[in-house]
């Protein structure tokens, strides 16, 4: 199984709707319209993976398994002619798990040694789960700063660019956590994904957490909440976050819904241990809460 691209292809993109089959815009035209049409599928989404969906559930080392299972579900959408960007937590939780540590240490001067040791276990296995698909991952480490220069952003979204264009490649994208200071910190790269969703005009940002979405506070059972219009109404719903793997929680991916909704990406929050569904969540389906983009994009 490949990777869906082909060196040297052009990287504009003919129109920014979503796809209307399966079949990227080379084979459409063999698609017959008397059969029920395949879902639609964005063009170009940012996927993030939270520390949480990429540890194991016992807390000790990464969850290969699950990671090569969002691996084959990624390409099977680039094969499908989406356009595919991961933003990935999990270098300091690789790192603490190469010292046999279950706690982040307070020290930053620790977290980003830590960060500088896992970070690098973290991509060796993203290209090993890739490269059994044929495919190759190409990384960028980011800082605040980055995102917050327009010289920078250019740049960067011109490697983005030159990165979809070469083939067979997917972008791995992670907060600079070994450089970046903590004042300055992303937050478990909830914000850095919405951040470059928005650099990349991403029709679609999909954030895979360790519960399956938004779930309404002091309603019987919390039932999940699956369509919200307006995220501003629930910010509320936000609980305080306690976790001594990772940052963010409930709020910090909140923060990153409203960053993306305002500048007209809707966002996607589904459980990231079940990545079989990631298909479904982009053709408007799954088990998940919905954000509506709270404006169009000009």
């Amino acid at each position: 199984m490949g990777c869906g691209f082909r060196v040297g292809e052009p990287f504009a993109r003919p129109q920014r709707g979503p796809l209307t089959s399966a079949c990227n815009t080379r084979t459409a035209a063999r698609v017959d319209p008397q059969k029920t049409p395949l879902p639609a599928l964005p063009r170009r989404v940012v996927l993030k993976l939270g520390t949480r969906i990429l540890t194991r559930p016992d807390g000790v080392g990464l969850d290969l398994k699950n990671l090569q299972a969002i691996v084959a579900a990624v390409v099977g959408l680039a094969n499908r002619g989406v356009e595919l960007l991961v933003v990935s937590s999990g270098a300091v939780g690789a790192g603490l798990f190469s010292y046999g540590k279950k706690t982040r240490p307070e020290d930053l001067a620790a977290l980003q040694a830590l960060a500088a040791v896992g970070q690098s276990r973290l991509m060796h296995h993203y290209e090993q789960a890739f490269r059994q698909h044929d495919c190759r991952v190409g990384q960028l480490l980011l800082t605040y700063h980055d995102l917050d220069s327009p010289e920078r952003r250019q740049r960067i979204l011109a490697t983005l660019e030159a990165l979809l264009t070469l083939g067979k490649t997917i972008p791995v994208i992670n907060e600079n956590d070994s450089v970046a200071t903590e004042e300055l910190s992303f937050g478990d790269n909830d914000l850095l994904s919405s951040r470059v969703a928005e650099l990349v005009q991403a029709d679609l940002l999909v954030l895979f957490t360790s519960v399956e979405g938004l779930h309404a506070p002091g309603a019987e059972g919390d039932p999940l909440v699956e369509s919200v219009p307006d995220v501003t109404r629930v910010l509320h719903y936000a609980r305080q976050h306690d976790d001594p793997l990772s940052r963010g929680g409930m709020q910090s991916k909140l923060k990153a819904v409203e960053a993306a909704t305002r500048v007209g990406i809707p966002v996607v929050m589904a459980h990231g241990r079940h990545p079989e569904q990631l298909p479904a969540l982009l053709a408007g389906q799954g088990r998940g809460t919905r954000f509506s983009a709270r404006r169009t994009p000009s």
